[in-house]
């Protein structure tokens, strides 16, 4: 199995080589970022392996709320933890509102840390692997025929045949050939299947 890849962000120098050295003997790939903004610049790429980041709160520049506000308006999914000696109530309920994984202060136990990175990590390839479908439900949804797609919207809010040949002025003979080739492009055997994709990739999130 790969490595975890944990990206440490703390302006401690010595820190970061205490805790680099940390977490390659316990089995993690690490890089350091002496600044928030300096992994702003080399953002890690989601799907570049299972991650997370290891950040300090208090850092020259961009602070490290400010740093998980940034990667939330990127659309990162990268989990974060806070690991600082400057903790207080009010930012560990921000950070952790704002999604973090976890808020931990030092000096924090081994066994915590690592706790806390397995989960982040957990969490981290759960989220790819939901990407990885709907990526592949996207695809697929893009294969559809313009007609197809219609049906297929129009079958997931539950309109039936007749309506569906209404609206789109073709025979209900053809809808239900439409409908049994969107079934089979998506292999699947049921419309509350169908119904499940539409939600996972936001279909029926849209308006009528």
């Amino acid at each position: 199995m790969v490595a975890t890849i944990v990206h440490v962000v703390d302006d401690d120098k010595s820190f970061r080589t205490a805790i680099a050295r940390l977490l390659r003997a316990a089995g993690y790939e690490v890089t350091v970022y002496e600044s928030a903004q300096a992994l702003l610049e080399r953002l890690p790429n989601d799907d570049g392996g299972v991650s997370c980041v290891l950040l300090d709160v208090q850092l020259p520049g961009l602070s490290g709320p400010e740093l998980q506000s940034r990667l939330t308006e990127f659309g990162s999914t990268l989990p974060i933890i806070f690991l600082t000696g400057h903790g207080d109530i009010p930012t560990s309920v921000q950070a952790i509102k704002g999604g973090a994984e976890d808020f931990l202060i030092k000096p924090v136990p081994k066994d915590k840390l690592i706790d806390a990175i397995e989960r982040a990590a957990l969490r981290h390839r759960v989220l790819q692997e939901q990407n990885v479908r709907l990526k592949s439900l996207r695809s697929l949804i893009a294969k559809l025929t313009p007609r197809e797609q219609q049906v297929f919207e129009r079958v997931v809010r539950g309109k039936v045949n007749k309506q569906i040949a209404f609206e789109l002025e073709i025979s209900e003979r053809t809808i239900k050939e439409h409908r049994r080739q969107v079934m089979e492009k998506f292999g699947v055997q049921s419309i509350a299947e169908l119904v499940s994709i539409a939600e996972k990739v936001g279909i029926l999130t849209k308006a009528q």
